[in-house]
């Protein structure tokens, strides 16, 4: 994955100590270097944000019958397949 300045945002972020030693600490253990400490940062919060997302998305249908659910599921499945379908057959791919 190229990045440019263009793709990226310079963050200022205060942590506690501990957690600047913990993450420091982990990192090297693995071999890694200090411009890693990006990219684990950036998959943390891609992950937090995916595990927020998905608790919401549990709460909300947490009253829908499994077997709906999956209704809903492979409905938009379907629709999704179709669509990537329309779009390679207009592409000529």
């Amino acid at each position: 994955m190229q990045t440019t300045s263009d793709t990226q945002t310079r963050w200022t972020v205060s942590v506690p100590k501990e957690t600047d030693i913990a993450l420091r600490c982990f990192l090297a253990e693995r071999g890694m270097k200090k411009g890693d400490m990006s990219k684990f940062i950036v998959d943390a919060v891609k992950w937090r944000v995916f595990e927020q997302t998905a608790a919401e998305i549990r709460e909300k249908f947490a009253d829908v019958p499994p077997e709906e659910l999956q209704n809903i599921v492979d409905e938009a499945c379907h629709a999704v397949r179709g669509e990537m379908r329309q779009e390679l057959l207009k592409n000529g791919t």
